[in-house]
Order: C-alpha cells, then structure tokens, then sequence
C-alpha cells in the first residue's frame, strides 16, 4: 500500500505531530515518556513485536491559529469564537481502532482518510508519537473549517445563473450533522425545504439521510438510512431508502427545453450483505436486497410545446451484488485540489449487480435489470498517473436491450513541478435504446465550458479536456488558495435522439480561469472563475462564456 507523497511535501499535521504535538503527548497526564520513546521503532517491527495502541489523544484544531501572528487578528479571533469546534467523541467515533487494539499502520492510514472525508475538516493526520511498555501512543491531528452558511450564494455555468438563499451547517453544534434550511433556485425549479444527514449517528456508523422540500413544480421527500461498508475491515451493511418526487422534467437540445412532462416517482428499497473483510490486501462483499421503483409520466400543466410523454414504468425486483476491491492509496498534494492532503485511490476495484423484475411481482416491465462498475489507477515513477473509471447500467428485456449505458472515463496527471501539473480527460458514454426521460447531454454544465448548457442531445457522447494547472503560493487574506488553468475542451455527440437536431459534429473551446481554494470554509472546495471561447459558435451563441461554479475538485 502506498503511502507518499510524490510531491515530496509535508502537510501541517504531520508537522504539527512530530514537533508542538509530541511535547504535547509528554504533558498528558498518565503518559510518562523517556527521551528514548522520541524514536520509535518502525511500523513493521512494532506490528511484528504484537505492540498494541495504548493512549489515543486527540488534537482538534480551531478553524485559524491564533498562535500565528498572521491569524491573530480581530476577525480571525471572532470567527474561532462563533464556530462550535468539531467535539472530540464524534472524532474518536470516526476511528478505526480503540485502545488495547493491535497496531496497524494501514488501519492508522484508513482512518485519517475517513476523518478527511468529513465536510468539516480541511485536512487529518493519525501519527504515532510514543512506544513503551509495548503500547503505541498516537495523536489524532484535525482542523475544522468553517461550516456555517447564513447568506446568498451564486453560480453561473453554460449562460444560466443560479442562486441559494439558506442557511446551512455542516457540523451542527459539532456534531458532525448537515442541517440547511432555505430556498435554492437553478434551471431547472424553485425549491424550499428542510434536509438533514449524519453518516455516522452517534458512533453507530449508521448514516440517516432525509429531505422534504416544497418546489415550484412539485416536491420532494426522500429518507436514507444505510450502514455502509464504511471501511475496509467492514463486516456487514444494511439499510433501507423510501422516496416520493413529483417535478417536471425537461428534455434539451441547443441549450433549450424542446419538452416538457410531470414525473412522479415513489421508490421503495431495503437490503443487506456481509463481507470477509480485508485479506491478503483484498475485500470481497456480497449484498442482497429488493428494489420498487415505480415512474409514472404525465403531460406538463403548463407546457405549450411539442408534448411527447414517456411510458409509465414500474421495476420491482429482487437483486444480488459481488464487489472486488483492493487495498491501494496514494497521498497527493496540488492536484485536483489546492494545498491539501488528497487521496488517490489507485487499486483495482469492479462490482457487478443483477435483478430480475416481473410481474408477479407487481411491475409492469419483466426482465434482467443490470449494473457494474469497474476501476483501476496507475502511478509511474516518472510522476504520473492514470485512473481509469467505467460503469454500465440498463435492462435486458425479452432477449433486447433497454436504457442501457455505458460511460468511461481516464484521466491522466503530469506532476510537472511542485506547482505545475498538466492534466488530460477523456468522458465518454454511449447509450442503447435510452428511455426518453434519459438524455446523453454535452454542454457547459458537464464540460464543454464554451457553450450553453445541455446544448447537444444524442445517444453518445465523448469529450476530451486538456488543462495546464498552476498551483500559487498566494494566500489572500488567509482565506483562499489561489491556482490558475488554461484548457483547450474537444466533444461531440453521436445518434438520433427523439426531438434532437443532427448533431453539430465536433466542438471545441479555449479558456482560462482562476481557481479559489476554500482554505477555511467546508462549503465548497474550489471556486472556479472562467472565461470560455467557442471555436465553433454559431451566431446565437455568445462568443465568450462567463462561468463562475463551485466544484469539488480544481
């Protein structure tokens, strides 16, 4: 298992663990220590030696450091006073071992990942400090960010504008739980409503899902509760998920709605599985479970347009899924991110699901419905790497197949220096006889930045991104990293999509942008500020496109 950083670059908590931390460790009460305990023997001899964790300390820091003149400042000092730190108990109930357990380096390496994977970190480290007596002492290095959202924001992508009015946190009272309430509006509806998540209530690592929202075109409410397979070492999952929408949906082409109709869909599922766990760096799982998913299609009231309605469709069907996965990580720094610990997963991972509906059991469409995934990552020693990712998903009904979709995608990184990468992406799907609620869609909401959004419809499509990503040392206001792209987008669709004209052939567009790391917010990590130009414009569209979006990645 890798474990590196190819940057060659120390994050601030492993810093943190192995200067101010350790002199921290000597002062905890219970623990006394020897100068002989500074060094410690290595991962493998302790694992060999049966040494097992002993005290298990926890380092939550605040959103600034008051410590660093630069931090210390008014501001800085209110925002660390108003914001609920992350509680300690719900940091020891994301950890993957207690005390008295064996000691693991993979385990230590898995829960700083899960620790990282939490919307109110920034960044996590799991760093032994101390060996005596036979026991391992660690710290568990955190720093929250800032998770209360009380205002507006605003984004903009392929010439449509959107906007939020709410009020959303994260980490409620620093326990972990997402709460908004408020009202958002994009092209698609108004919607006002209520939504509550925890992925781990109360150390249970039962996550609870829910949402009821009134829209402009409907409503929606939908509950989730499901134990993941949230680890490695996992044994079992379980949940159950029911959901009630009703919304008018759009079907596109050339970036406007050329139909309409109500769709109301009541999902039904419940399920659960068991798994070996990790052995000899692999995991094998096996979940059963029974889905009703029932989609029933309506004309739109207010719709004046050409009226093509979808067939009524009701799946209901028990299923089975096998799931492969490999034990394989990389830590990275400035890659999709700026100035934090990412992390690559480069191992071979594939699943495959299968499940018969019938009518006897209730639905209206008998047949196998299918899905499967399948990944694999690569690093080089000459700082590269390729990820390579491919679902597939549809019905076999009657010996033909329908609403079947394949997509794959690679992407390769060029670690050119410490603040220079260069980046190339190839997406591509491919449909077979697609419902006509399922559009395979290429605009400036899914990549192809120089034109409006969901501007071409057919029945595949390929799109390749070229970028050169500059990573900055600029830090304004001790808020926001700051990077910079330039990118060259190449797509185009292919096949006959019902109300869709020919396909325009191949698109291309030039661009650069700022891209604004959200240092000490959790909500959002970058900014991205474009400006796109389309080689291949018509005259109805604008020969520059102004983006401004938030993403979860540079």
């Amino acid at each position: 298992m890798h474990a590196s950083d190819p940057a060659g670059r120390r994050t601030m908590p492993a810093v943190l663990s192995q200067r101010a931390l350790f002199l921290w460790v000597l002062l905890a009460p219970g623990v006394a220590l020897s100068q002989a305990a500074v060094t410690l023997p290595s991962d493998a001899e302790l694992e060999r030696s049966g040494a097992v964790i002993g005290k298990i300390i926890i380092n939550n820091l605040n959103i600034f450091d008051l410590n660093d003149p630069k931090d210390d400042t008014k501001l800085f000092r209110l925002a660390d006073h108003l914001h609920a730190r992350t509680r300690e108990q719900v940091i020891r109930w994301q950890l993957l071992f207690v005390s008295g357990d064996k000691y693991s380096r993979r385990v230590l390496e898995e829960s700083e990942r899960l620790l990282r994977q939490a919307s109110y970190f920034y960044d996590a480290s799991v760093t032994p400090v101390a060996y005596h007596d036979g026991q391992v002492d660690v710290v568990v290095t955190t720093r929250d960010v800032w998770t209360l959202d009380p205002g507006i924001s605003y984004s903009r992508s392929g010439g449509t504008n959107s906007t939020n009015i709410q009020i959303q946190e994260l980490n409620a009272f620093g326990y972990g739980a997402a709460v908004t309430v408020g009202r958002a509006t994009n092209v698609d509806r108004t919607q006002s409503g209520i939504g509550i998540a925890d992925n781990n209530v109360h150390g249970s690592r039962i996550g609870v899902q829910a949402l009821y929202s009134v829209n402009s075109d409907g409503y929606q409410h939908d509950l989730f509760i499901d134990r993941l397979f949230y680890a490695l070492d996992a044994r079992w999952t379980g949940g159950v998920a029911a959901a009630d929408d009703l919304r008018v949906d759009s079907l596109y082409d050339l970036g406007n709605v050329v139909d309409q109709f109500q769709e109301h869909d009541e999902l039904a599922r419940v399920y659960g599985g068991w798994s070996h766990g990790l052995q000899n760096g692999w995991v094998t799982r096996w979940t059963f479970g029974a889905t009703s998913d029932d989609r029933q299609f309506l004309r739109a009231p207010l719709w004046t347009g050409v009226i093509l309605v979808p067939e009524d469709r009701k799946l209901v069907y028990p299923w089975i899924r096998y799931e492969l996965v490999e034990d394989d990580f990389l830590k990275y720094h400035n890659y999709n991110e700026i100035e934090r610990t990412e992390d690559f997963y480069l191992g071979t991972r594939v699943s495959a699901q299968l499940g018969w509906s019938d009518p006897a059991f209730g639905a209206n469409i008998g047949g196998l419905v299918f899905s499967g995934t399948a990944g694999y990552g690569l690093a080089t020693t000459h700082n590269e790497t390729l990820v390579f990712a491919s679902t597939l998903d549809g019905r076999l009904v009657n010996g033909a197949l329908q609403n079947t979709v394949l997509t794959s995608s690679f992407h390769y990184y060029f670690k050119q220096s410490a603040q220079l990468l260069f980046y190339a992406g190839l997406d591509a799907a491919a449909g077979r006889n697609l419902d006509l609620d399922d559009q395979i869609l290429l605009g400036g909401d899914n990549g192809l930045r120089g034109y409006p959004l969901r501007y071409q419809d057919g029945s595949s499509r390929a799109l390749v991104t070229l970028e050169e990503r500059y990573f900055t040392d600029w830090y304004p206001f001790r808020l926001v990293r700051v990077g910079a792209a330039a990118f060259l987008d190449v797509g185009r669709t292919w096949g006959a999509a019902p109300l869709a004209q020919s396909s325009l052939g191949l698109l291309k567009d030039v661009g650069f942008g700022l891209r604004l790391g959200n240092a000490r917010s959790g909500l959002g990590n970058i900014i991205h500020v474009d400006l796109a130009f389309p080689l291949d414009a018509s005259a109805s569209i604008n020969k520059v496109q102004f983006l401004v979006t938030t993403k979860a990645t540079f």
